[in-house]
């Protein structure tokens, strides 16, 4: 029997989101009473057993209420994943970091036992190729070299909660502490991160190394993770997760082309009209970083695409699950992206309903990289060696 099953009550930071929503409702069905925590509502039903509280998780006082008879915290809520959301640096560290803290502190100050952190696979990777890596051999990406805010706050967050594993609670026993490092997530109702990455390839761009390989993640494959991890953090399993890090995908990798290409097919798109090299890609998505930055005092330039997305397509990071299948007893169901094809057919045309201005905006991008690299070829060539070195 499931030790979960036994405790009476779990908070989801991040709740009203696509994944900590879903984790909330997989704690339901297990008996468990949920609080899900999020600035904005969530927008399916809620489940019996769970309750929303909108709140700030940079909220402490809010917090500390929320986490009344709490046992287990599964810190899921951040920001700046993907889009535009990826440039607002003080936003990400305020929330990446600071709230980072004040669920730690809380759950010192509450006496939660157990803390569950959502990672990602971006506090290893910056870039460099991965081949089957492991919690052993890859070591975090050096912060200083994160080409994005995301990826190196995260870092910092995933330390933290590490670093917090064994700190004496304020009514005694320890907070146990482990976090779980997925690459992107799927689903059928996934709205945020993969309809951008194909909305990007549907503009007719196709760039970079064509065999590249990466990891996804079916969201019920990452639900089941979360639960084991909480387990695992308990006596009945010998605490056999305390401050440990698991990577978390469906334990395949596969090539990004080949994965959608059930989407583009019911979409009527077939093979790209056009091969970027991933170099002119990387440098006019660095001049839309500051084309974006430049123009948000005065109005709203959402980048087509950032440099961390530039790499997170191009470039091979693969990841093993061995330790989460021995430690966790992690057992990935098999899932493919054909399955969810369907609900996103029903929604793409409300958010890539013009594929021509996404045409053109690649156009431009690379024109004017063209044109900077000609005109001022020692800075572009110093960001490109720097984006692909660090």
């Amino acid at each position: 029997q499931s030790p979960t099953r036994q405790k009476p009550k779990a908070l989801v930071t991040g709740g009203g989101g696509y994944f900590g929503f879903s984790l909330g409702s997989g704690l339901v069905r297990l008996g468990l009473s949920v609080v899900l925590l999020d600035l904005h509502q969530p927008k399916w039903e809620l489940p019996n057993g769970a309750v929303f509280v909108q709140s700030d998780i940079r909220d402490g006082a809010a917090l500390y209420r929320a986490c009344e008879g709490v046992d287990c915290v599964f810190h899921v809520a951040s920001y700046g994943m993907s889009g535009p959301e990826k440039l607002q640096k003080e936003q990400i560290e305020s929330i990446n970091i600071g709230g980072t803290k004040q669920v730690i502190e809380v759950c010192i100050r509450r006496c939660v036992p157990r803390l569950v952190y959502t990672s990602t696979v971006n506090v290893a990777f910056g870039g460099e190729p991965i081949e089957q890596g492991d919690e052993d051999t890859v070591p975090y990406f050096p912060l200083e070299k994160h080409v994005d805010h995301y990826s190196r706050t995260k870092a910092i967050a995933d330390r933290l909660t590490l670093a917090a594993n064994g700190t004496p609670l304020s009514g005694g026993g320890v907070l146990r502490t482990c976090v779980l490092r997925p690459p992107g997530i799927y689903g059928p109702e996934e709205q945020r991160h993969l309809p951008r990455v194909a909305g990007l390839f549907y503009s007719g761009g196709q760039f970079g190394d064509p065999t590249a390989q990466m990891n996804w993640v079916h969201v019920h494959n990452l639900v089941q993770a979360h639960l084991l991890a909480a387990e695992a953090l308990t006596a009945s399993r010998d605490y056999i997760a305390s401050g440990q890090a698991y990577y978390i995908n469906d334990g395949e990798s596969i090539n990004i082309f080949e994965w959608m290409s059930p989407l583009f097919e019911k979409l009527g798109y077939s093979q790209p009209w056009i091969r970027v090299p991933t170099s002119l890609v990387y440098l006019a998505a660095t001049m839309m970083e500051y084309l974006h930055l430049a123009l948000r005092p005065v109005c709203s330039f959402p980048p087509l695409l950032t440099r961390s997305e530039v790499w997170s397509i191009t470039v091979t990071h693969t990841f093993r699950i061995h330790k989460a299948r021995e430690q966790l007893g992690y057992v990935p169901g098999k899932f493919t992206f054909a399955e969810s094809v369907d609900r996103y057919v029903q929604t793409w045309p409300r958010q890539h309903s013009n594929p021509g201005l996404l045409k053109l905006l690649l156009i431009l991008g690379i024109f004017f990289s063209l044109i900077l690299l000609s005109y001022f070829p020692d800075p572009c060539l110093r960001w490109l060696s720097k984006g692909r070195h660090h």
